[in-house]
């Protein structure tokens, strides 16, 4: 793989440098700068979970001013609310806008990667929807350009922002429940293919207000079907991965977070057979890292569709309704989920008292990133992290499709002991597209 040495050296200079990087301290650097007064932004997708991002970006009192989705009945609904914005069907062209500063790129996974890397290179600081990529390539590619051109970003994330997320890292950074050395994250819902797994064969009329051909962008070629868009592109492999790379993203984010985690160096999967065209109904996960400076080795496991850690059939657990987190140190135990934490046994630590909180509260996921743009101090989820942290989600993937525990050459960017892997980190575009 001829990217090999500029990976190791992408890999060395930001994936290692140190947390201050990733944090935002550290001198301001010199490229971040405001063209206008107001930034100048423009929405990529801006209905569903685009039209939450494009709420949230326009809260931030900065101007909207370009709008682009390749449904035109979106396009026009959001405009009445922006109506001095320009209007696009086609990313690449919005990105032509001479003054942009910024772009927020809330496509399906199959175009985040494109339009991001095409943003970044336009001289645009780049806002992305989770998962970073649709596969690993892609997200080391994300990563990458965001470096080589310094642009401000930031992940998806929004519970990254939260205050609970923050007490659970330090909770864990000061060793309350001392060394840790596996965590289990489990989220119940199901991207699967259900009941009909296969392609459709039918081949209705693409409604006149879609842009199919710019939807499918690099995805291979196919007839429209509902099936596929507006809503549930998520089961199918050309477009998504299932709930693991809808929700991995955001459960992982705690432990990676907490535990100062990187790049896995093995990965393996269990689930259902595998079906060649979409997600299957669950899925378990086990995720090896190494020690990383006086922090031992850990498994990070992973459950989805309704599996849960065997601690809950066990005994070990209070009730616990919903998705959450569980990290198994030496001394105890701390569950959590979005909004809430406990540490376990709840009568070992009923005299626990916290420490002061020492992690700053944040800005605000949005103004995170428009500060960024403003200033150049980093986002906590900036993509050197988001990128890190989508490749590790969707290795998972690649585990579970291959059938084999991969052995990790992050440097590389490749399955050392299983070449029959490698086939899913890297797609082929369909003519006309690149990144």
């Amino acid at each position: 793989m001829k990217w090999t040495s500029t990976r190791r050296q992408f890999l060395k200079t930001s994936a290692f440098a140190g947390a201050s990087i990733l944090l935002g301290s550290g001198k301001t650097p010199a490229w971040a700068y405001a063209r206008n007064e107001k930034l100048n932004i423009g929405v990529i997708g801006v209905a569903g979970r685009g039209g939450e991002n494009l709420r949230g970006v326009a809260a931030t009192g900065n101007n909207i001013a370009a709008l682009c989705d390749i449904d035109e009945n979106n396009l026009y609904e959001a405009s009445k609310h922006f109506p001095a914005a320009k209007l696009y069907s086609d990313f690449r062209k919005l990105l032509e806008q001479k003054d942009l500063d910024a772009a927020v790129v809330s496509t399906p996974d199959h175009t985040h990667a494109v339009a991001s890397v095409a943003a970044m290179k336009a001289g645009l600081h780049v806002y992305c929807e989770k998962p970073l990529a649709h596969d690993v390539y892609e997200a080391h590619v994300v990563a990458a350009t965001s470096v080589q051109h310094r642009r401000a970003t930031q992940m998806g994330t929004q519970i990254h922002a939260g205050g609970n997320y923050r007490r659970v890292v330090e909770l864990i950074q000061i060793g309350a429940i001392g060394a840790v050395k596996e965590v289990h994250v489990w989220v119940g819902k199901a991207w699967s293919g259900g009941e009909s797994p296969d392609r459709p064969k039918e081949t209705p009329e693409v409604p006149s207000t879609i842009h199919y051909d710019l939807w499918l962008g690099p995805a291979p070629e196919r007839p429209y079907h509902p099936a596929y868009l507006p809503f549930h592109w998520r089961r199918w492999w050309d477009f998504g991965g299932g709930t693991l790379a809808d929700m991995g993203c955001h459960h992982m984010d705690l432990a990676h977070w907490a535990l100062n985690l990187w790049c896995p160096e093995s990965v393996e999967a269990e689930g259902p057979p595998v079906h060649p065209e979409t997600a299957p109904a669950w899925l378990i996960v086990r995720y090896h890292h190494p020690a990383r400076g006086k922090l031992p080795p850990i498994t990070v496991t992973w459950y989805d569709g309704g599996k849960r850690p065997p601690h809950f059939a066990e005994g070990k657990l209070p009730k616990w309704e919903g998705d959450g987190s569980l990290f198994v140190g030496e001394k105890g135990m701390l569950i959590a989920d979005y909004g809430t934490h406990k540490l376990l046994p709840e009568e070992q630590y009923k005299d626990f008292k916290p420490p002061a909180p020492y992690i700053p509260d944040s800005l605000g996921h949005y103004e995170e990133w428009i500060q960024s743009c403003r200033t150049g101090c980093p986002t906590t989820c900036n993509f050197r992290y988001g990128g890190a942290l989508t490749e590790c989600v969707l290795l998972g993937i690649v585990a579970y499709r291959s059938g084999k525990k991969i052995e990790w050459d992050a440097p590389a960017l490749k399955a050392a002991n299983a070449p029959e892997a490698n086939q899913f980190l890297r797609r082929e575009y369909r003519k006309g597209w690149s990144l």
